[in-house]
């Protein structure tokens, strides 16, 4: 049976554990974090509540402390392992939900949504589709988002922020997702909160900016935020999957995900994740992030994120040299790459990934056909970058 799944499957599946795969943001999974992985499976713990695993439990809570002090949060903000920075962000968006209304006189918990006040939502021209899913999820349609101009590199503009009034969410996004740009988070988390609005950041893999004090500045004003989603699996590069989201406030968090009444749920003030998360029974996804912190330390987080976006520097310096067009400010881990005419970058991107160096996704920016290189693994090494410019520069000279 396993050798048969091995022989099916196997080479069906990306290579996107090693050093040369730039589609998408995917971290490569450190080795001790896919055996920490393996070790939890075996235990096969629900992570649930305290009683049903102490080990998972306390683990987990000690891994969100860690990337709490790592991504410079607030000391006291509540934190919560997820699937990924989807279901993070429907989480710290509906603690936001719940305490604007909760403000308003309204118990949307109880109550619903039909006759709540309404509530105003403002996103950047250039939010993530995960945001816009994560909205939909709680009852916010697209075509009622206030939509925010976005400069030249995606930041959204705080002087097109609209004056709201009443209940009101603010999304901003820490990483743009091709640019990697940051949006200007002390600015307008000052204008959203003097109008008493919540300010929820998705920072899937930007947030791990802060873990560099080099990096740190791209993120600056978003500690200020109340509510913060991110991924351990890009960045921190443990297995599939694992999404963080982070409340200033744990009581709220708790207030939105209620559980009702349930007498065989021990209620005795331990610490138990399934308060604080949509899911109730979960895996023990803060064993691996757990192991891949302790190994590597915050130096070692810290290098790792330097150690991507000094590639990604890499890859934008020597395709430039070539003669490319980088059509970004590689400030992070992100390069946007034009080869000429849309369908001549789009058959370039073709070319690379049929010769099987490397990997390397398109995208479109500003109207414009793009290669889109994402370098978030460990495992990437400058003679991994220096072989997928060559095989790059091969494929857009054919």
């Amino acid at each position: 049976m396993i050798a048969e799944l091995d022989e099916i499957g196997s080479p069906a599946s990306m290579a996107s554990a090693g050093g040369r795969f730039f589609g998408f943001v995917i971290g490569g999974g450190l080795p001790v974090a896919v055996a920490a992985n393996w070790i939890a499976t075996s235990w096969n713990q629900n992570a649930a509540m305290e009683a049903m695993s102490p080990a998972a439990v306390r683990l987990e809570r000690t891994a969100l402390e860690w990337t709490r002090e790592l991504l410079g949060l607030p000391a006291g903000c509540q934190g919560a392992f997820v699937t990924g920075a989807t279901m993070a962000n429907v989480t710290g968006i509906a603690a936001g939900r719940h305490e604007v209304l909760a403000h308003a006189g309204w118990d949307v918990e109880r109550r619903g949504l039909a006759g709540a006040p309404p509530i105003t939502v403002v996103v950047g021209d250039e939010v993530h589709v995960s945001v816009l899913r994560a909205l939909a999820i709680l009852g916010f349609g697209r075509e009622q988002l206030v939509r925010v101009p976005a400069d030249d590199q995606g930041r959204m503009r705080p002087d097109r922020l609209p004056n709201v009034k009443g209940p009101a969410i603010v999304c901003l996004q820490a990483g743009n997702v091709n640019s990697g740009a940051f949006d200007p988070a002390r600015e307008i988390c000052a204008r959203a909160h003097d109008a008493e609005a919540w300010v929820h950041v998705d920072g899937a893999f930007g947030l791990w900016a802060r873990a560099s004090p080099a990096r740190r500045p791209l993120a600056e004003g978003v500690e200020a935020a109340d509510s913060w989603s991110t991924d351990a699996h890009k960045w921190l590069n443990v297995p599939y999957d694992s999404g963080l989201v982070f409340v200033r406030d744990g009581a709220v968090l708790r207030a939105a995900l209620p559980t009702g009444a349930a007498a065989y749920l021990p209620a005795d003030g331990a610490f138990n994740p399934y308060e604080f998360t949509p899911e109730m029974s979960r895996r023990a996804r803060g064993v691996d992030a757990w192991a891949a912190i302790r190994t590597l330390g915050r130096v070692g987080v810290e290098d790792l994120v330097e150690r991507c976006c000094r590639h990604a520097s890499r890859f934008a310096e020597q395709l430039r040299g070539h003669g490319f067009r980088i059509l970004n400010d590689v400030v992070l881990n992100q390069v946007v790459v034009s080869f000429g005419s849309d369908a001549e970058t789009r058959d370039v991107i073709a070319r690379v990934q049929r010769d099987g160096t490397c990997w390397c996704g398109g995208t479109v920016w500003h109207g414009t056909a793009a290669m889109r290189i994402s370098v978030s693994s460990w495992a990437t090494t400058t003679d991994d970058v220096d072989a997928s410019v060559a095989a790059i520069v091969r494929a857009a000279g054919r």
